[in-house]
């Protein structure tokens, strides 16, 4: 396999950067402070491209994969992973299928050489697809008594509409009409080397690496890979009836997406207005008013837009003032910061980045979040260097030139909630 380019970055993070003629992108970093190593490995196979009308075929390939491949059965790759020590998990997010695993490092030539098998030379039987049917549909109903969870889901469906709104776990109408062809045909067409991002972190050497990588994942066969659809955002109010005495309101704004110059003051926003139970929402919505009994927001991203989602479960007849007190609080971060909020983000913030380096798993996860969003790895010391820089004056401002817009609530219960006129 010839290699294309290499490259290093970051010289506080020892990062070592190789792209692979067949589209495969590989990211290291030395970490020897470590006794293990970790990888994750993304391919793009998410929700968004999903046949329409068969939500959840993304979740069942991903399973379908792991049910044997190469010279292995399923069976059989179970009990040489847990032979082997590794521990791993599989999940599926819009625009990619993600394979973690951490192990020692004496285990790790094994395990790609697994992985390769397992992205590369799926059995894709007839006989097992009724059993991963069963697992996707599990899940489905799962979350029917999650209402935390559905109400997630809920809004990423109305606000992003298809296909960006789909659902990881799926729908069971669209469970139900998967056959076995439409998995091959997925697993041939998205599981490709083709803007796959490998990346490990932890203890090993770099040059066994390359050579580990170049035997498992060298005849990964690319191909084209279609364009992302543009992302269409939904403003205004849905409610969901369910017979309850809570009420669960899920609201999203705009925010600035993961590569823009600006998104660590966002990041410093949001931590500020949601993150643990000094922050503003806590504060003034649980803990002076008792209106609900639980609160958050997070951030979450695409590839060029960026949402502010907050979740509040209330009980039915305060969930119009639990909607108000939010509104209100979300807006007051635009009239100042206290210098102890700042404080207190700052220091929440830099935890973070010094427990990162404790997990090559995290590291690896991060490393490939960075590459597919800004293609490039950021160091610690990078991000610790803009943390440092927010400042109280900095965080107004960007308030000010992004105020919240693009509003969307979803709410679950027997009292219809809406967004006030004009918002």
């Amino acid at each position: 396999m010839n290699i294309i380019a290499t490259d290093r970055s970051s010289l506080e993070s020892d990062i070592h950067i190789e792209h692979f003629p067949n589209g495969l992108t590989l990211l290291y970093e030395h970490m020897p402070w470590l006794r293990s190593v970790a990888f994750t490995l993304l391919t793009g196979s998410g929700t968004v491209y999903e046949p329409a009308g068969l939500e959840g075929l993304a979740g069942v390939s991903l399973e379908m994969v792991q049910r044997g491949a190469g010279q292995l059965s399923s069976r059989e790759i179970v009990e040489r992973l847990d032979f082997l020590g590794v521990e791993r998990s599989s999940t599926v997010t819009t625009c990619h299928s993600i394979f973690s695993a951490a192990m020692l490092p004496q285990s790790l030539p094994e395990s790609l050489a697994i992985y390769g098998e397992i992205v590369q030379r799926p059995h894709l039987r007839e006989d097992d697809l009724e059993d991963a049917r069963r697992v996707a549909q599990q899940e489905v109903r799962a979350i029917q008594d999650d209402v935390a969870m559905r109400s997630s889901i809920e809004l990423k469906r109305f606000r992003y509409q298809e296909p960006y709104g789909r659902s990881a776990q799926g729908r069971l109408e669209g469970i139900e009409r998967i056959e076995l062809n439409d998995v091959v045909n997925f697993v041939q067409e998205h599981f490709s080397a083709a803007g796959a991002i490998l990346a490990v972190a932890g203890n090993y050497n770099w040059e066994q690496l390359r050579h580990e990588v170049v035997s498992g994942f060298g005849t990964w066969q690319s191909r084209i890979q279609p364009e992302d659809p543009a992302v269409i955002i939904r403003s205004g109010s849905q409610h969901i009836v369910e017979e309850s005495a809570q009420t669960y309101l899920a609201l999203a704004f705009r925010s600035v997406p993961y590569h823009h110059p600006e998104y660590y003051l966002s990041r410093g926003l949001l931590s500020i207005l949601g993150d643990g139970m000094s922050s503003r929402l806590f504060s003034e919505v649980r803990e002076k008013r008792g209106l609900v009994y639980a609160i958050s927001a997070n951030h979450f991203t695409l590839r060029d837009t960026g949402s502010i989602l907050c979740f509040a479960g209330s009980t039915a007849g305060r969930a119009r003032e639990t909607l108000d007190v939010t509104l209100a609080t979300i807006s007051s971060l635009g009239e100042g910061i206290d210098p102890s909020e700042l404080v207190r983000m700052k220091n929440r913030m830099k935890m973070n980045l010094v427990l990162e380096p404790e997990s090559g798993m995290s590291r690896s996860a991060q490393m490939a979040s960075d590459w597919y969003y800004l293609g490039r790895v950021q160091s610690p010391r990078e991000i610790l260097s803009e943390v440092e820089h927010l400042t109280c004056d900095a965080l107004i401002e960007h308030f000010q030139r992004h105020p919240p817009t693009a509003w969307t609530l979803v709410s679950i219960g027997e009292e219809q909630v809406e967004l006030p006129y004009g918002i």
